[in-house]
């Protein structure tokens, strides 16, 4: 039990809250989140929270717009009840797509979430691997940013794998899947991919690496519909690559992914904890990893003041 420190979680992920509040030795906090028959939110804690330091866990996930609007009353009720501190717990942040002014006359949404949360009086954001890492400059509050990498990485130390190749969807994710081949000691390549407009489809069309003979890790930091990796799959086999893992960070998995991705092409499906599986797959091998004992650790770290950067080093 740590002294001033209280977790809440609301609708979007309760037993991944439950296990961050168990790896911390501690009771998971009360509280009432639900809709009225008008679908209005209505939150209560039923703890008190006067001066303490409070964290929400609260993923974004779908339904989005909901657990968005959860979050950000559930600060209002915090701040409202006279919290010392209050941090939004953010395993998944949704709109990082949306970070930057790509085509004429759309929103930055990414910007608009963290004024959203900013507004509702957060004191700070915890989160995981967001999509752009320019999302943190967003914020005008602190935010700490954990990476899931390693994990994954320490993971494929122990399967047995042929001279290993990790593979990232895109240039934007090389920087992900380079710090898993460096942990790994193994060689990157990099699939150059083609993205049609707003439509959630997307094709591989070249390889940049050797992959002939050799195991694969497909890395990505989400996987929605499954087409990126499908495509890459496809490629990668035509290549000559031997057996095809695929490792995420955020497994968000619509309808189409499990059309696309339940399927023994691939040897394992590796994914974390940080949204919640819509359902299991039923041809493919799966592996979820928890990051709940990472972020007990740096909810912590915050609150009793310590490094949060040490917990990588």
């Amino acid at each position: 039990m740590v002294n001033g420190l209280a977790i809440f979680t609301g609708n979007a992920h309760r037993s991944f809250a439950e296990d961050v509040a168990r790896h911390l030795e501690m009771p998971l906090g009360n509280c009432e989140v639900f809709e009225f028959s008008n679908e209005n939110t209505f939150v209560r804690f039923l703890d008190n929270v006067r001066e303490r330091d409070v964290f929400l866990v609260q993923p974004i996930v779908p339904p989005v717009n909901t657990r968005l609007m959860e979050l950000l009353i559930m600060i209002d009720a915090a701040k409202r009840a006279s919290a010392g501190r209050i941090t939004a717990v953010i395993p998944y942040y949704a709109y990082g797509r949306s970070d930057k002014k790509d085509q004429p006359r759309v929103p930055i949404t990414a910007r608009l979430v963290a004024n959203f949360i900013e507004v509702a009086g957060a004191s700070r954001v915890l989160t995981v691997d967001l999509h752009a890492g320019q999302i943190q400059g967003f914020f005008n509050i602190p935010l700490d940013e954990l990476t899931a990498y390693p994990l994954l990485s320490n993971y494929f130390r122990t399967v047995n794998l042929a001279a290993p190749v990790v593979v990232a969807t895109d240039v934007g994710g090389a920087k992900g899947a380079r710090n898993v081949a460096s942990r790994l000691g193994a060689d990157l390549a990099i699939v150059n991919k083609r993205r049609t407009d707003n439509h959630e489809r997307a094709e591989a069309l070249t390889l940049i690496g050797d992959v002939s003979g050799r195991d694969c890790i497909i890395v990505d930091d989400e996987i929605l519909t499954g087409g990126t990796i499908a495509s890459s799959l496809r490629l990668l086999q035509q290549r000559g690559a031997c057996t095809i893992h695929v490792a995420c960070i955020h497994p968000l998995f619509a309808d189409r992914a499990y059309e696309l991705l339940d399927t023994p092409d691939i040897a394992e499906l590796v994914f974390t904890d940080t949204v919640p599986l819509r359902r299991p797959f039923q041809r493919v091998p799966t592996r979820t990893l928890s990051i709940a004992p990472l972020i007990g650790d740096a909810i912590y770290r915050i609150h009793t003041g310590g490094s949060v950067g040490q917990l990588f080093q």
